[in-house]
């Protein structure tokens, strides 16, 4: 059976701030998304959300947060137990990644994470940009992050990134397997600083990537950074075309 499509509600995050959070949450389920993943809660807080997503049938298969280490810990912990969601997600900019030795530093402060969500029933998965599928002194810096990282860390691949920063996403979706539970989905030019489009009208194979992840991937997670047309019609396209395509599942 095909994976169930959530959406990444950073996507919506202007339309919220001009709209209000319900209303924006409501439309996107009225669009058939079957889960949505939060970035914050612009104009509201996580118990009224985890409300409204109970209220409207919207799973929340994981969560974009601060990294749970030092003073984020606790807030970022408690943030999901609020939703009811296992699965805690962060990322590092591309500073971190600069060089070898930083991005040695970056991952042991994701493996100090994964320690601090593990002793609350938590999961810590790392999501990618453009910036982890370049080389840095002749390494690859997310093969790097392979090898130092606890491997009970999950990866969150966002396969667009990936493509933008050179690499091909069908052979590191196959490479990551079972450690890759969560795709996003967004496409457009895989260009760095241009807008994205609705998914299915960019250079991204999806057909490709999702039949590479096979069984191993749980949820498709839809995300636009920004858009080069209307962001709301490009979430409803996006939603439809991966349920037309038997590439996901919505509600």
């Amino acid at each position: 059976m095909a994976a169930p499509v959530a959406l990444q509600l950073y996507t919506v995050r202007k339309v919220a701030e001009k709209e209000g959070y319900e209303s924006v949450v409501r439309k996107v389920a009225a669009m058939g998304y079957a889960g949505v993943e939060p970035a914050g809660f612009p104009g509201s807080n996580a118990k009224d959300a985890a409300k409204l997503f109970q209220d409207l049938g919207l799973a929340v298969p994981s969560a974009h947060v601060g990294i749970p280490i030092g003073e984020k810990k606790n807030e970022t912990i408690d943030v999901m137990k609020t939703l009811g969601s296992k699965r805690a997600i962060s990322g590092f900019g591309p500073k971190e990644f600069a060089t070898l030795d930083l991005t040695k530093a970056a991952c042991d402060k994701f493996n100090e994470a994964a320690a601090n969500c593990k002793a609350a029933g938590l999961q810590f998965g790392i999501h990618n940009h453009w910036w982890e599928y370049q080389p840095v002194e002749g390494q690859m810096v997310y093969k790097v992050m392979l090898e130092k990282l606890d491997p009970g860390i999950f990866f969150e691949i966002d396969t667009y990134w990936v493509k933008t920063g050179g690499c091909d996403p069908v052979a590191v979706v196959k490479e990551m397997g079972k450690r890759a539970p969560l795709l996003h989905i967004k496409d457009g030019p895989a260009q760095q600083n241009v807008p994205q489009t609705a998914v299915g009208e960019g250079v991204l194979d999806f057909p490709k990537i999702v039949q590479a992840a096979g069984s191993n991937v749980e949820w498709l997670v839809v995300e636009l950074d920004e858009c080069a047309t209307d962001m709301m019609e490009a979430v409803d396209k996006s939603v439809k075309y991966l349920i037309a395509k038997g590439l996901g599942r919505g509600k």
